[in-house]
């Protein structure tokens, strides 16, 4: 095996351990991530911006602290990428999704997870595709176009941390960051065959300006996108703890490392193949329903609950599309107040879709969005009701298998499943009601479809309880490895369509 594939498909934490016992040097690793991205992105599009130079520079001040026996962080050497969303590390370019207009905006800021990973020894090597605004369950956008997905890159990985999952699933990096504010985590990690991990709300902090407050809206969540629980774990743990800049952050500190090590003996596990509302593709419940079983051979006792929603998911869909746009809102307002006027002079570069639900936002009143706010409840009371009574829920990540990548710039989810309308936007994944409720919330590879399709199980936990999530998937990880279904990602076509 060359040193390109090996560091491909090598864990963070080894890479880490190599180079911490001199092994290997942070400049090799990195020259190997660079030749797998430069052969393997053009086929994916899974980046859309590198700094090559830069991360070499990273790389070689890496090994003098390696050389010199300065203390090292968890992640010392180890390449991740960021999301080119409402994500910043000075200098690099932010196009919020792929807006075209916003193409060579270069802020001077900087995000959470550049200071934490960078802090943790972690370096950065670009960006990755995402779509506009974050305002779909899809990667894609009129910019940059769509990601393919490593199982088939005809299909999309999902989004909208979409090319973030692609390149983790493909062997670019091993960690790279995601963002969720209905399921933008979790959703490219169940169609891309990867772990993906929602912290709680208040473990990562998020740094809004100049409203420190938006979160509070819709609940946005940051976390890891990872091949295996346990590099995931190391990543929260460089992630996760206090910031004073968050009004919402916790002081608390969890051991992300060690619950990955605890047994789930007893644990009490809801199930629910669909919460009781949403069309679920058979051949994935009838997936997820299988893997089951490694959670009753760890020890839990599962049992099968209905979560007494009476809302259709249709209204639920138009709810998570009403709570989430007044962010974008928030940030048009404060370009525009910039000298910036994205919805006056450049409206064409974003999708009907994202334009229908910000012209309401626009024109909403006070008791509408407070009738938002009180079905958002009703369905937080239908998931803490569960969690009173059981320690984790399970269900199907999403209700549908990756579909197929548009040439337009605007790829969606399916539009029916089980021959019911679903809403194409988010209404096909089981995600967003954890954001409405902010509880932690995984998702783990379950088992493949028909075609090497992924298919993903969604571990929900109770509020601050983000260590109990960490068990469970570990638990899983070791009775039910993935690892293997790589192989298919390795073995893909590198021709460029």
């Amino acid at each position: 095996m060359s040193a390109v594939d090996q560091f491909a498909w090598s864990t963070a934490s080894a890479i880490a351990a190599q180079i911490r016992a001199r092994k290997v040097s942070p400049v090799e690793v990195m020259e190997a991530t660079i030749s797998r991205i430069e052969a393997r992105n053009p086929s994916l599009n899974a980046f859309v911006f590198t700094d090559f130079e830069g991360a070499r520079a990273a790389a070689r001040k890496a090994e003098q602290a390696v050389m010199s026996g300065a203390a090292l962080g968890p992640l010392h050497g180890v390449p991740t990428a960021m999301k080119d969303l409402f994500d910043f590390k000075p200098g690099w370019p932010t196009t919020l999704g792929g807006v075209r207009a916003m193409k060579d905006w270069r802020p001077d800021l900087t995000c959470p997870y550049v200071e934490r990973m960078e802090r943790a020894g972690a370096i950065l090597v670009g960006k990755c595709n995402s779509p506009i605004m974050g305002f779909r369950g899809v990667c894609d956008n009129y910019l940059f176009g769509p990601t393919g997905n490593p199982f088939d890159t005809s299909r999309n990985p999902g989004g909208s941390s979409g090319g973030s999952a692609a390149a983790v699933a493909d062997g670019l990096v091993p960690v790279a960051e995601g963002t969720d504010g209905g399921g933008s985590i979790r959703i490219p990690a169940s169609w891309s065959g990867i772990f993906g991990y929602k912290a709680g709300f208040g473990r990562v902090p998020l740094n809004s300006r100049p409203d420190a407050f938006t979160p509070a809206g819709c609940f946005i969540h940051e976390g890891p996108l990872a091949r295996t629980v346990e590099d995931a774990a190391l990543a929260m743990t460089a992630l996760a703890g206090f910031d004073s800049r968050d009004p919402f952050s916790l002081p608390d500190v969890v051991d992300y490392l060690g619950a990955t090590r605890r047994s789930i003996q007893g644990m009490r596990i809801a199930w629910t193949p669909n919460f009781g509302v949403f069309p679920v593709e058979p051949v994935i419940v009838e997936t997820c329903r299988e893997a089951l079983r490694a959670f009753e051979a760890a020890g839990a006792v599962v049992e099968e609950v209905d979560f007494g929603i009476e809302r259709h998911h249709l209204e639920l869909a138009d709810l998570w599309c009403k709570l989430i746009t007044p962010l974008s809102v928030n940030a048009f307002e404060t370009f525009k107040a910039a000298g910036i006027d994205l919805l006056g002079d450049h409206r064409d570069d974003f999708p009907p879709e994202f334009l229908r639900w910000l012209d309401y936002s626009y024109r909403a009143t006070v008791p509408e969005q407070l009738q938002s706010q009180i079905v958002r409840t009703e369905i937080n009371d239908a998931i803490q009701g569960v969690l009173d009574s059981h320690d984790l829920i399970l269900s199907p990540t999403l209700a549908a298998l990756p579909v197929k990548n548009g040439s337009d710039g605007n790829t969606l989810g399916p539009a029916e499943i089980n021959g019911e309308p679903v809403e194409r936007l988010i209404g096909w994944c089981m995600t967003y009601f954890i954001n409405f409720s902010g509880h932690p919330a995984a998702s783990i590879p379950a088992g493949l479809a028909p075609g090497n399709l992924p298919v993903g199980l969604q571990i929900i936990g109770r509020r601050h309880a983000d260590a109990d999530v960490f068990a469970a998937s570990a638990a899983f990880e070791r009775i039910r490895p993935w690892f293997d279904s790589y192989r298919i990602p390795e073995g893909r076509s590198l021709t460029v369509n």
